[in-house]
């Protein structure tokens, strides 16, 4: 398991979590998410086959946000 924090631009409510996790979440090779609006950051637990920061980039921005980069 690895895990990794990046920052994320544009969140400032729980529906922006929610969004953000949905999508993140779907990512093959994410096992666990967590989201910090206050400190806008995402964190996300990968297995073995861990997606490329641009699958998680992607997927932020589906939800309708900006991956700034890792904190």
């Amino acid at each position: 398991m690895t895990t990794q924090t990046y920052l994320v631009d544009g969140m400032t409510c729980g529906h922006c979590a929610a969004a953000v996790t949905r999508e993140v979440r779907a990512v093959d090779g994410v096992t666990d998410t967590a989201v910090d609006v206050t400190a806008k950051t995402l964190t996300v637990t990968t297995g073995p086959d861990a997606p490329a920061d641009e699958a998680i980039a992607a997927a932020v921005v589906e939800a309708g946000y900006t991956l700034v980069g890792r904190a």
